[in-house]
C-alpha cells in the first residue's frame, strides 16, 4: 500500500498541539485514520502521543516516514476487568520470573526487531525511541518492560510502550515461543498491568483490538469516539 494511493495528509507539530485542528477536523474525521511526516523529532513524538495518535513507520520508495495513526477501534484495558487464567496463576506464585523496567531497553528492542520479518521499529524510529527512553520529559515517559527467566538471566518476554498524562500506550513486544516459556508472554502483560496499576496510570491503551491475546487479558473495544472521550477524562492536561 502506498501513501500515494491512500493520500495519507502530511501533519505537521503545529497541527498535533492546535486544539481546534485535533477537534474539529481530526479527532471526528473517520475517513482518515493515517497521517505521516518526515519529522522524526521528539517533539513531534510525545506531541502526536499526548494526542492519542500511536505512530509507527512505512517504508515509501525506500524513505521511512513516520506514520501517526488514529485509529478507528480501540482495545483498552482497565485494570478492575484483567483476567488471569490457571496456568499464568500459577506462574505467579512460582520464582522462575524476574520483572525488571527500562533495564533492558536494547536489548528488548533488538529483539522486537528479530521477533517480526516487517518491523516497523527501524531506523531513524529506532534510534528516536532508545534517545526517548534515556531521557526524561514532562507528561512523556517511553521504556521497555523485561521479563527474565530467574535461573538463568535470560530474557524470555519484553515490550516497549509509554505514559503519558497518565496513561499507558503499548507500541510492541516479543516473547519466546519456546515450549518451557508458554505462557510467560502473558504472563508478562499480567505482570505490567498490576505494575502500571501500583503506578497509578488510569488505563491501558493497547491499540488495535484484533488480536485475541488483548481480549483475552481482559481488554474492551471502544470506538474512536469513545476513546477520545475516555483518553480526555483520564488525563491531566485537557485536549479540549
Amino acid at each position: 500500500m502506498s501513501t500515494a494511493q491512500k493520500k495519507i495528509p502530511y501533519i505537521t507539530l503545529e497541527n498535533v498541539i492546535d486544539s481546534e485542528v485535533l477537534n474539529r477536523y481530526i479527532y471526528p474525521n473517520m475517513s482518515i485514520n493515517y497521517y505521516w511526516s518526515d519529522d522524526f523529532s521528539p517533539q513531534i513524538y510525545i506531541a502526536l502521543a499526548q494526542a492519542g495518535f500511536i505512530s509507527v513507520t512505512h517504508n515509501h520508495e525506500g524513505r521511512l516516514l513516520l506514520l501517526p495513526e488514529m485509529q478507528t477501534y480501540y482495545a483498552v484495558l482497565d485494570y478492575e476487568n484483567l483476567r488471569i487464567g490457571k496456568r499464568v496463576a500459577k506462574l505467579l506464585c512460582s520464582n522462575r520470573y524476574r520483572l525488571a523496567v527500562n533495564t533492558g531497553f536494547n536489548e528488548v528492542l533488538s529483539s522486537i526487531q528479530n521477533a517480526y520479518e516487517d518491523c516497523w521499529m527501524v531506523g531513524k524510529y529506532a534510534e528516536l525511541m532508545k534517545h526517548l527512553s534515556q531521557n526524561s520529559y514532562e507528561n512523556f515517559e517511553l521504556f521497555s518492560t523485561e521479563l527474565y527467566d530467574e535461573d538463568n538471566g535470560t530474557l524470555i518476554s519484553g515490550e516497549i510502550g509509554y505514559v503519558t498524562h497518565n496513561v499507558y500506550t503499548s507500541l510492541s513486544g516479543f516473547h519466546n515461543p519456546s515450549k518451557r516459556y508458554n505462557s510467560w508472554g502473558t504472563l508478562q502483560l499480567v505482570l505490567l498491568a498490576q505494575h502500571l496499576e501500583g503506578q497509578g496510570v488510569r488505563f491501558w491503551n493497547l491499540g488495535h483490538p484484533h488480536m485475541e491475546y488483548k481480549s483475552d487479558l481482559g481488554a474492551k473495544i471502544l470506538n474512536r469516539a469513545d476513546f477520545i472521550e475516555k483518553w480526555k477524562n483520564n488525563t491531566s492536561n485537557s485536549l479540549d
